[in-house]
């Protein structure tokens, strides 16, 4: 069963905001994240018209030319699956705004050259207003910013100045405070822009439209009507390339920390006075605030961590982690967990909210299920044992983003029996066309001065605050190895009994299908 569709001849793609004139200056141009996300995304943000009057500045360690990284930049669009066509015309106008310079990220001879460089643009013509892009390790964060302190490129006399910072924010508490510090003392908070990609996805931002816009929703949004929610990141993926930094990270560092705790605060939190950046801040800090810190022994109880094996993908055999390049062989890094939390908050007292993320699972989704509590069974059951099962509320937020609601009707015939049925929207499918891009949201924000969609100071500490106590207790547990899964499962056996304990399950990932799928 599926929601009727808007129609979409009455949808014409809306014409997008410009950002302010400025130059980008990208740290790490050479590297993985400028090649398949940044580069893509300004290119398609200059297709749309978006780019008047911007230019872009990169400097990365490997020498190279103006033109040698400007073919490597046409190399990345020529395979970017973001990237429809690149017309000799576009190409053309996107080269205009690109140059390179060779530097060391630790040499203050770098940002004099970087200042000096920008002073020639502004001479050109170029705007006086300028962000900062790291796209490097985060360990070179404060080693930028304090290079950008002393060429004095945080001023803003005649134009903004401002940062843009990729996760993670530090590892645990005590480093994500230093890291503050550390920018404070160069850096306004409201120059600082701490990116999350999941945020800027439109299914994301659609959660507060979807709950507070539909009058159907909002008033069963609470403990009174909702049984628990469940918040899923699964990949089918390995760990790949990024073994080493996964040695030093694990899922609960690289997804829970950010992505899901994000996911977590945009579904529980109250509703914003208004939709700007800091009223919705603040009330996903509240959120935050409110989730019940684990304590040791809760620790043992209501996580799960696990390794995934060897596996069956798609018909063929797939590697254990261990057995993955640079991986330790005594490793006890999880690539997989799953967490209850509390929110001891009077709309959501005594609702647990689980969170689950894991490589070389069965299925790459992401998604926020809210599972309301059952309704009265006398009616239609004509055993004890007849049950309707419990509608609940799925927003997909990737793949194929969209919206899923499950419902009870009566099974065609002469008997009184159900059936669980599903309404579908798709956002492709709904609206016919293309949502933009994470990072084309999120760059334009930054353009635009809405910090609306990034991670405010005291946000990024209060996730500590929830994260490390489970990091600790499982250094204190010294595990010699973890529980296993195998490639291609749902997870391990242990993430179902943590939730079976209430009565409770996860959806199956095979279950994760929309009717744009």
């Amino acid at each position: 069963m599926s929601t009727t569709q808007p129609n979409i001849n009455q949808y014409e793609a809306p014409s997008l905001p410009k950002g302010d004139p400025c130059t980008i200056v990208i740290f790490g141009a050479t590297g993985d994240l400028t090649r398949r996300k940044l580069m893509p995304a300004l290119f398609r943000l200059m297709c749309e018209g978006c780019l008047e009057g911007v230019k872009i500045f990169c400097v990365g360690r490997s020498p190279t030319s103006d033109e040698e990284f400007r073919k490597m930049v046409r190399d990345a669009l020529n395979t970017s699956n973001k990237i429809e066509s690149c017309s000799d015309e576009q190409w053309s106008r996107f080269t205009d705004r690109i140059s390179y310079i060779t530097g060391e990220l630790d040499k203050d001879e770098t940002y004099a050259e970087i200042a000096a460089r920008l002073e020639d643009l502004i001479g050109k013509g170029a705007s006086q207003n300028r962000m900062f892009y790291f796209a490097t390790p985060p360990s070179l964060a404060t080693v930028i910013v304090e290079g950008l302190g002393k060429a004095g490129l945080n001023r803003r006399d005649h134009g903004w100045s401002r940062i843009v910072i990729e996760k993670p924010f530090g590892r645990d508490l005590e480093s994500a405070k230093k890291l503050n510090a550390d920018i404070a003392a160069v850096f306004q908070e409201d120059q600082v822009y701490r990116i999350d990609h999941y945020l800027g996805k439109d299914t994301v931002q659609n959660i507060l439209v979807f709950r507070f816009g539909n009058s159907m929703f909002e008033p069963i949004w609470n403990r009174n009507y909702v049984d628990y929610v469940e918040i899923s990141a699964a990949e089918v993926i390995g760990v790949g390339s990024r073994s080493g930094y996964y040695e030093e990270a694990g899922a609960l560092r690289d997804m829970v920390a950010n992505h899901l705790l994000q996911l977590l605060t945009l579904t529980a939190m109250e509703p914003p006075v208004a939709f700007d950046a800091d009223n919705v801040r603040e009330e996903k800090v509240q959120v935050l605030r409110s989730i019940r810190r684990l304590k040791s022994e809760e620790v043992y109880e209501r996580t799960v961590r696990a390794q995934y094996d060897a596996g069956l993908m798609n018909g063929e055999q797939s590697k254990s982690y261990i057995d993955e390049d640079n991986v330790n062989d005594n490793s006890t890094t999880e690539t997989y967990t799953a967490i209850e939390f509390h929110i001891a908050n009077w709309r959501w007292a005594g609702v647990p909210f689980y969170v689950r993320t894991g490589k070389r699972l069965s299925r790459t989704v992401t998604e926020i299920a809210i599972h309301l509590k059952r309704t009265p069974q006398a009616l239609f059951a004509r055993t004890p044992d007849d049950h309707i099962e419990p509608n609940v509320i799925v927003l997909r937020i990737q793949p194929n983003e969209g919206i899923n609601v499950t419902i009870s009707a009566k099974h065609p015939g002469f008997e009184m029996s159900t059936n669980t049925v599903h309404m579908d929207f798709c956002y492709q499918s709904g609206f016919g066309i293309r949502s933009p891009d994470a990072y084309e949201t999120l760059l334009l924000d930054v353009m635009q001065g809405d910090a609306t969609l990034f991670t405010r100071n005291d946000e990024v500490e209060a996730q500590w605050r929830l994260i490390t106590p489970i990091e600790e207790a499982w250094a204190a547990e010294g595990l010699k190895a973890l529980p296993k899964y195998p490639g291609g499962s749902d997870g391990p056996v242990e993430a179902e009994q943590l939730i079976a304990r209430n009565h409770h399950r996860w959806r199956q990932l095979a279950e994760t299908v929309l009717g744009c799928d």
